[in-house]
């Protein structure tokens, strides 16, 4: 099987411009300096949550983020330049991207999406979203951008020491920089995980004469659907973005068929066949022994959980096989879906130095990103700003061990899973979270739950995506956003749009579909 890890080095040391020199001043000069890597939702809320300490708490801190692209957004920043494999686009974003689940759940607290912005837009409202945020919230300034971190390696004891920092400039020059902690906030959807099966090399290498030469591609390099015209695709994988490109294929494509592993969602139109067995010379083999011969395969299988610059300071270890914390004495453990040993998803609990100098924000999936990533950054900058907050290390990895145990209790594997938060779980995590710091007198105890209630309403919304397509197919999209400001607004046009949808499909006789997509 191919290392796409090791590849992937061996792609970026080619354009690493290691003939010049790097900066050797690494010393630390400030009270306390936090590095934060990513400038997408995570790091935009964990720069906004370490600037909104009190100035008296953070007086004398250097506080910098890193990002490798031109402006903040992350993912929903496009990347306009074809790459082929073995390069890695930056983003897996493809132009006909709308969102999956309604914008209000995916706001920051406290800074709703403007007037007008419709309920599933398109990917632009999402990037220039996260433009106004940093605008509004004066964070630009504290951001490097066309920074990429390549290297971060941990120098120091248990109790003490800094973080390493290596980085490209703008201009080509690597340079070094230390820290007390370090924030990733990188995401999760960069390095495609892509299956080998049995045969397929001899199915790739065998295409018909006069024949579209075979291919199979990861969904991270899709970008127009036209690109399919009178093709015959299988698309591999029915999540989010297996469907909606399968979606978009299928109109263009001559026939588009859709292999899944278990039950779930399909879409119209498509044919769908079971788990892929084998390739052969003939075309694919699918576990019912029946055979399809396409013209492309296109993986939606997701990505690897791998943090390349933490990998190459040897900060953390890469094996598919581990599926125990039997490592937590020696180092943080990736197994490409789960990183380990963590506390809460957040904190390193890796031996090697203090509890509070490496955290992770952005890590859980089947979560609304924005309002997560600031329940996590509260939690972040509380425990860096008075690491006595935290129990000893022991006790933090008994609740890790305590919290994987009640996975397997339920039936899941917490190392295949990774940190995917089970349906009735979101709301609860980003709540005790907050909790956690409010008990310990970190923050104000007062008020409601961090979680709103109609955050918590949305998950009860079946009909809402399905009303708003019907809602944009009448075109009177603007009708209903017209005036629409406030979260509390917002969350009113919600319920309005799931009553209406709800009503019209029990009138008409439209049996009940689950929406997958909104999950907590």
């Amino acid at each position: 099987m191919v290392n796409l890890l090791q590849i992937m080095f061996s792609v970026l040391s080619a354009y690493l411009p290691t003939q010049l020199p790097l900066d050797s001043n690494v010393e630390l000069v400030a009270s306390k300096s936090v590095a934060i890597i990513g400038g997408g939702s995570a790091g935009l809320a964990m720069l906004k949550t370490l600037l909104d300490l009190p100035e008296y708490s953070r007086e004398g801190w250097e506080i910098v983020l890193y990002e490798e692209r031109e402006d903040a957004g992350g993912i929903w920043l496009p990347d306009h330049n074809e790459v082929s494999p073995p390069e890695i686009p930056k983003t897996p974003l493809y132009p006909r991207l709308h969102t999956n689940t309604p914008v209000p759940s995916m706001s920051y607290p406290g800074f709703p999406f403007p007037p007008g912005t419709p309920l599933y837009p398109r990917h632009e409202h999402v990037e220039a979203y996260h433009r106004r945020y940093a605008r509004h919230h004066n964070l630009y300034e504290y951001i490097n951008f066309n920074h990429a971190v390549h290297r971060a390696s941990w120098t120091g004891t248990p109790q003490e020491g800094r973080w390493n920092i290596t980085f490209r400039n703008p201009n080509g020059h690597m340079q070094n920089k230390a820290f007390h902690h370090l924030v990733v906030a990188s995401g999760n959807n960069h390095i495609p995980r892509i299956p080998i099966w049995k045969g397929q090399d001899e199915w790739l290498s065998n295409t018909p004469r006069n024949g579209l030469k075979r291919l199979i591609l990861h969904s991270v390099y899709y970008r127009e659907s036209e690109a399919y015209a009178n093709q015959t695709v299988l698309v591999v994988g029915n999540g989010a973005s297996g469907r909606d490109i399968a979606s978009q294929v299928s109109s263009y494509a001559r026939e588009t068929y859709m292999s899944v592993r278990n039950d779930g969602e399909t879409v119209n139109g498509v044919q769908v066949k079971p788990e892929i067995l084998h390739f052969s010379s003939r075309g694919v083999v699918f576990k019912d022994n029946s055979i399809l011969d396409p013209d492309i395969v296109l993986l939606g299988t997701g990505y690897e959980l791998q943090k390349p610059f933490l990998y190459a300071g040897n900060a953390i270890i890469s094996d598919p096989s581990a599926r125990d914390n039997s490592s937590v004495n020696k180092a943080l453990v990736t197994n490409s879906r789960y990183i380990f040993p963590l506390y809460r998803h957040i904190l390193s609990l890796d031996p090697s130095y203090p509890t509070n100098a490496l955290a992770f924000i952005g890590l859980p999936t089947s979560i609304a990103n924005c309002p997560s990533d600031i329940a996590q950054s509260l939690f972040v900058a509380n425990v860096i700003r008075d690491p006595t907050l935290l129990p000893p290390r022991p006790a933090l990895l008994s609740e890790l061990a305590a919290y994987e145990e009640s996975l397997w209790n339920r039936g899941y594997d917490p190392y295949v899973i990774g940190h995917r938060m089970l349906n009735g779980t979101p709301s609860d995590y980003q709540d005790d979270l907050v909790d956690f710091l409010k008990d310990r007198g970190a923050i104000p105890n007062e008020g409601p739950k961090f979680v709103e209630r109609w955050r918590r309403d949305i998950f009860t919304y079946q009909y809402l995506k399905r009303g708003w397509q019907r809602i944009e197919g009448l075109g009177i999209g603007a009708e209903w956003t017209n005036g629409v400001e406030t979260e509390a607004q917002w969350a009113d046009l919600m319920k309005r749009v799931n009553d209406w949808q709800r009503k019209w499909e029990n009138k008409n006789g439209v049996g009940f579909r689950v929406d997958l997509d909104l999950v907590g």
